[in-house]
Parts: C-alpha cells; sequence; structure tokens
C-alpha cells in the first residue's frame, strides 16, 4: 500500500473515530454514568488528525462547546491539517 491510500484512510477513521467519541461521552453526560471518556483522549485525537470530526460532533452533539481547549483547538487543527494535505498536494504527493 501507498501513501496515497493509508494516509486518506488513516484521516477517514480517526475523524470518525473522534466523532464517534464525541457522540458517545456526550451520551454518557446525559446519563450521568460514571466512566466517560477522558478529556485527554478527545483532545488527543483532535490534534491527530480528527479535528475535523470532533468540530463536527461539537456542533452536532453541542458538547465541548464550553471548553475553551476545545472551542479554539478543534478549527485550529482543521486548519492545520488542510494547510498540510494542501502543502503535499503541492509537493506532488497523490492522495
Amino acid at each position: 500500500m501507498t501513501f496515497g491510500v493509508l494516509f486518506p484512510a488513516y484521516l477517514a477513521i480517526v475523524n470518525a473515530v473522534a466523532l464517534l467519541m464525541m457522540f458517545s461521552d456526550k451520551r454518557r453526560a446525559r446519563r450521568r454514568r460514571k466512566r466517560r471518556v477522558r478529556e485527554r483522549t478527545l483532545l488527543a485525537l483532535t490534534v491527530g488528525g480528527g479535528a475535523l470530526g470532533a468540530w463536527i460532533g461539537m456542533a452536532a452533539f453541542h458538547h465541548k462547546t464550553k471548553h475553551m481547549s476545545f472551542r479554539m483547538l478543534a478549527p485550529v487543527c482543521t486548519a492545520v491539517w488542510t494547510i498540510f494535505i494542501l502543502w503535499l498536494m503541492y509537493r506532488g504527493i497523490r492522495l
């Protein structure tokens, strides 16, 4: 497998996981369950490529919208990942 296959697959998977984790944590918060998703885990997914999924999860589920770290990090990381992808494409790396 090449980078052009693995990288988009990685981004799709990590964004889907981030979105599902936001949904799961919001659901657990509503049901007042003790075992919730750690904020550190959600932030790591956001920085690690799941920024768009986390940002969509914040908007769709109204989750973590009061946390400044998420309100700032999700859009910034989405922009950084977009710039990185555009840079790769500019360098001639096919995705």
